[in-house]
């Protein structure tokens, strides 16, 4: 019998060997390499949540997810979506919503827009951004310090001026900017359909609305910059890192790698496309928004 207070009697007290008393669990040990690994990724993208840091490492999304919940790693808040004041009490725009009727699954097919307000030293700085509804790349942005038609155009035309193509649709919601003459008229040069939300529907336009909220959260605080010199450089720098480096769920990879994706498997798989040509019949019975073969 062995003697009270030794190895043996413990493991019998406890049942079980006594081998399994000397016995180490790994799984802590894989655990915590996996939360370094995951605060690391977590620096570097401080709005990635579980899913985007399981296919930045390469690693299963359940196994990301309980690590975090483990060790409480919790990427940064959405910031609250802002209002637009100037924009109450004007009357419904009969300009047909093209995205109710049509899912793009192609480049430059629908670009939305949108712009949003940054609090900076006592005074608003407004950011505008033209995005391609199927990449989610960011192609045209516009920084300002008031809020006018000026304001999206010059968003538009940076990205006309960037891009390899036009879009057939210009979608953004009723706000007085995109309704403006200046605006209607350069989509009427260059032969782009305009298309709005229905009015007081922001999730109409979510990507922008999307990219607009992990913004907030991912840029950090404005105001740790001087100047607006400083600043607007830093929101250039950040949409750089959106379109090139930041992974995007939608495709699980950057926007700039889903526009060259998208090209690479048109050289692979045959492809037959029918898009709408007026704005009166977005997706008729007739004529069928983009099918893949």
């Amino acid at each position: 019998m062995a003697p009270k207070g030794s190895k043996s009697a413990l493991a019998k007290e406890l049942g079980v060997s006594r081998g399994m008393l000397y016995y180490r669990h790994k799984q802590p040990d894989k655990d915590d390499d996996l939360r370094r690994r995951i605060e690391a990724v977590m620096v570097k993208h401080p709005g990635y949540g579980h899913k985007r840091i399981a296919d930045e490492l390469m690693v299963s999304r359940k196994r990301v997810r309980r690590v975090m919940k483990l060790y409480a790693l919790k990427p940064a808040r959405r910031a609250r979506a802002p209002s637009k004041p100037d924009d109450v009490g004007q009357p419904e725009s009969n300009t047909p919503d093209i995205l109710s009727k049509l899912s793009p699954i192609s480049p430059d097919t629908v670009w939305v827009a949108d712009f949003t307000y940054i609090w900076f030293h006592r005074q608003h700085v407004y950011l505008s951004t033209v995005m391609d509804r199927f990449t989610r790349e960011v192609l045209g942005v516009s920084v300002m310090t008031e809020h006018s038609a000026e304001l999206v155009v010059r968003a538009l035309t940076m990205a006309l001026l960037g891009a390899d193509n036009k879009p057939i649709w210009f979608h953004s919601d009723q706000g007085s900017e995109y309704t403006s003459y200046a605006l209607t008229q350069l989509l009427s040069k260059h032969g782009i359909y305009p298309s709005h939300s229905p009015k007081s529907s922001p999730w109409r336009n979510g990507s922008q609305e999307s990219f607009f909220g992990r913004f907030k959260v991912e840029f950090g605080d404005p105001e740790r910059f001087s100047t607006l010199p400083e600043l607007m450089e830093a929101i250039y720098c950040y949409i750089a890192y959106y379109n090139t480096e930041r992974i995007h769920t939608a495709h699980r990879a950057p926007p700039s790698m889903a526009r060259a994706a998208y090209h690479m498997r048109l050289t692979t798989y045959p492809q037959v496309m029918s898009l709408p040509h007026t704005p009166s019949r977005p997706c008729g019975a007739e004529e069928q928004p983009l099918l893949l073969i």
